[in-house]
C-alpha cells in the first residue's frame, strides 16, 4: 500500500521534507478501495496522521516552551506554515475517497459529517493564506512571549507579578497591575497592524470559500452542526441576563469586604477573606505531587494517568523568560500522551489552571483507546467539559493533607474559584461577541474602532468594578487575549463548556460516584458522538437557555454564601 514504510516514531520526521511526507498520502490516494483492504487503507491513514500531527506537535512545544530559539521556531514554522497548510489539500483527497466508498459505516458517521465538511469549504486558493495567518501567530506568540518587566530590580516575565496582584497591600497590588498591563499597551504598535492583516486574510478565506462573512466560515470549519450563531447570541443575552447581575452582587461584597468605596482592576484577584494569598505548593515537584494526590482521592485512574505524565516528563509547568504566555493541554496522538503547558508562579490560579489542563488529559488518555485518530479528539465544546468539568471535581479535594491548603484557605479558594466562573463567562460572553463584531458589523473597523467596540461590549458584560482613568489599560486587555489573535472564534466553547460543567458539579454534589463514572464515559466516547449525545453521555444537556442557566447561577450563590458563612466562623 505504501512504497516506503511509515516510521515507528514520530521523532523520524522531526526533518522530513514535504515530498518525504506527501509521498506517503499519494501512495494512499492511489491505493486500490476494496472490501479486503479498506480497513487497513484507513488504519494506515490514521497512523500516518498520528505521526505527522505529533511531530508537529513536538515542534510547537519545543518553540513555546523557548520562543527566543531561532532555530526552534524555524521547525515549528516548517511545519506551521509548510507542511500543514500543503497537506489540507492531501486530507480532503483522501476524505474524498472515504466518503465515496464508505458513506453508510456506523462507527464513522461523525468522521464522515466532518470530513464531508472539510471537503465542501476547502479552497486551494487558501493554502498560502494559511501560511501566511500562521507566520503572523508566530509573530504574535514572539512579541508577547518576549514581555519582561522591572519589578523588585529584576527583569521578570509578567506571570511572575501574579503573587502581587494577591497583596494585601493595594499600592503593592496596583503597582504590579499598572506594570503587568503596560507591555500590552506598548505592544499595541506592533499587535494592531498585525491583527489587521490576520482580519483581512480571515474575510479573504471566507469570501473564497463562498461565505459572507469568517464567523459563518467558522461555524462551518469548526464543524459546530448542533449550534449556530444566533444560538449564541441568544447565549450571550442569557449570560447578560444571568451571570452579570450575579457577578456585580459579588464585586459589591468583595468591595464590602475590602472595605473599598470603588473596586478597582487590581482589586479583583485578592482574597477578601484572608490576611495572606493562600500559598499552594512551595516549588514545581511539590505542586505535582499535590495534584497527583488530590487526583487519585479523586479516581485512582485518574491519578495513575498523572502520575505517568509526572515520570514521562510530559509537563513544563514553570513560567521562565522566553516561554510563550498561557497555557494549554496537546495531545501527542502516536505515543498516547497528553502534553500540558502552563506558567506557574506559585499562587492558586496555577492550581485551577493544571486542575483544567488535566482534564484535558484525562480526555486523551480515555479517548486514545478509540481506534481512528478521527475518532478521538472531539469538539471544543466536549474538550472543555472535561477541562471545566475537573475544576469542579477536584475542588472538594483541595484541603490538606494531600491536597493544597489548610482548612480556611480551602475555603477562600473554592469561593474565589465560584466567583471566577461567574466572572468567567461573562469574559467568554464578552470575548466572543466581540469577535463575532468584528467579523460582521465592525469588519471595516480598523485599530480605533476596534478598541472602541471592545469597550462598548466589555460595560455590557464586566461591571461591579471601576475602571475611571484606565480607558488605554482596558483597551489593551483584548490584545492580552491570544484566542482572538491565535485561534479565532475558539473561545465561546468555553461558555457552553462552562455550562455543562456547573451541571456535572450538580450531579456531583448529590452523587460523586455517578457523577465520575458518568464523566468517565463520556471522555471514553472521545468524537466517536454527536455533541448532544456527548453531553447526556456526562449526564448533563447542551443548553443556551436562560432559564437553565439562572437555576445554576442560583446554585453557585448559595454554595458562594455558604463557604462565606464557613470562613466567618473559621475567622
Amino acid at each position: 500500500m505504501l512504497t516506503t514504510p511509515l516510521p515507528d516514531s514520530s521523532d523520524a520526521l522531526a526533518d522530513a521534507t514535504w515530498e518525504v511526507i506527501s509521498a506517503w498520502y499519494d501512495d494512499l490516494a492511489v491505493a486500490t478501495l476494496d472490501d479486503t483492504s479498506f480497513d487497513a487503507w484507513i488504519a494506515t491513514w490514521s497512523r500516518l496522521d498520528e505521526l505527522v500531527s505529533e511531530a508537529a506537535s513536538l515542534a510547537m512545544i519545543a518553540y513555546t516552551c523557548q520562543t527566543t530559539d531561532t532555530d526552534l521556531e524555524r521547525a515549528h514554522l516548517r511545519f506551521s506554515t509548510e507542511i500543514l497548510p500543503l497537506l489540507e489539500e492531501k486530507e480532503v483527497a483522501l476524505a474524498k475517497r472515504l466518503v465515496e466508498y464508505a458513506p453508510d459505516r456506523d462507527d464513522l458517521q461523525t468522521v464522515l459529517r466532518r470530513f464531508r465538511t472539510a471537503i465542501e469549504i476547502f479552497r486551494e486558493a487558501n493554502v498560502p493564506l494559511v501560511t501566511e495567518a500562521e507566520t503572523l501567530s508566530s509573530r504574535y506568540q514572539q512579541v508577547t512571549g518576549g514581555m519582561t518587566v522591572e519589578w523588585g530590580g529584576e527583569r521578570v516575565p509578567l506571570p511572575r507579578l501574579a503573587p502581587f496582584l494577591q497583596s494585601r497591600d493595594r499600592e503593592v497590588r496596583e503597582a504590579a497591575w499598572r506594570t503587568a498591563t503596560a507591555p500590552y499597551v506598548a505592544a499595541r504598535e506592533t499587535l494592531a497592524p498585525l491583527f489587521d492583516r490576520m482580519v483581512e486574510l480571515r474575510q479573504t478565506m471566507a469570501a473564497n470559500a463562498g461565505f459572507a462573512n469568517y464567523r459563518d466560515y467558522v461555524f462551518r470549519a469548526k464543524c459546530r452542526f448542533d449550534y449556530t450563531p444566533a444560538d449564541t447570541e441568544r447565549l450571550h443575552e442569557a449570560i447578560s441576563e444571568a451571570v452579570v447581575p450575579a457577578v456585580a452582587r459579588a464585586m459589591a461584597i468583595r468591595r464590602e469586604r475590602l472595605g473599598l468605596t470603588a473596586l478597582r482592576p487590581w482589586d479583583v484577584g485578592v482574597d477578601p477573606w484572608r490576611a495572606a494569598a493562600p500559598i499552594p505548593y512551595r516549588d514545581i515537584d511539590e505542586f505535582q505531587e499535590r495534584t497527583a494526590a488530590v487526583f487519585t482521592t479523586l479516581d485512582p485512574e485518574l491519578g495513575g494517568q498523572f502520575r505517568t505524565m509526572m515520570t514521562e516528563g510530559l509537563l513544563d509547568l514553570e513560567s521562565r523568560t522566553g516561554k510563550a504566555p498561557g497555557g494549554y493541554c496537546d495531545t501527542l496522538h502516536a505515543k498516547g500522551r497528553p502534553f500540558v503547558f502552563m506558567n506557574a508562579a506559585g499562587v492558586p490560579a496555577d492550581v485551577t489552571t493544571l486542575l483544567h489542563e488535566a482534564g484535558h488529559c484525562f480526555h486523551a488518555f480515555a479517548a486514545h483507546r478509540n481506534p481512528l485518530i478521527w475518532q478521538r479528539h472531539p469538539g471544543a465544546e466536549s474538550a472543555e467539559l472535561a477541562s471545566m468539568s475537573m475544576e469542579l471535581l477536584a475542588s472538594p479535594h483541595l484541603g490538606r493533607p494531600l491536597g493544597y491548603y489548610d482548612e480556611a484557605d480551602a475555603i477562600s479558594t473554592r469561593l474565589s474559584h465560584l466567583e471566577d466562573v461567574l466572572s468567567s463567562l461573562a469574559h467568554i460572553a464578552s470575548v466572543d461577541a466581540f469577535q463575532s463584531w468584528i467579523y460582521t458589523a465592525g469588519r471595516g473597523e480598523g485599530p480605533d474602532g476596534r478598541d472602541a467596540g471592545w469597550l462598548r461590549i466589555r460595560q455590557q458584560f464586566e461591571q461591579g468594578v471601576d475602571w475611571t482613568g484606565l480607558t488605554v489599560e482596558r483597551s489593551a486587555r483584548w490584545y492580552r487575549q491570544l484566542h482572538i489573535f491565535l485561534y479565532p472564534f475558539y473561545y465561546i466553547e468555553y461558555g457552553i463548556a462552562q455550562i455543562g460543567a456547573l451541571q456535572v458539579w450538580r450531579n456531583a454534589r448529590q452523587d460523586p460516584a455517578a457523577a465520575i463514572a458518568a464523566y468517565k464515559r463520556f471522555l471514553a466516547l472521545g468524537a466517536t458522538r454527536p455533541l448532544p449525545e456527548l453531553y447526556r453521555a456526562a449526564g448533563v444537556e447542551l443548553s443556551f437557555d436562560v432559564a437553565v442557566l439562572r437555576d445554576l447561577v442560583a446554585m453557585v450563590e448559595d454554595e458562594m454564601g455558604a463557604l462565606r458563612e464557613a470562613l466567618g466562623q473559621a475567622a
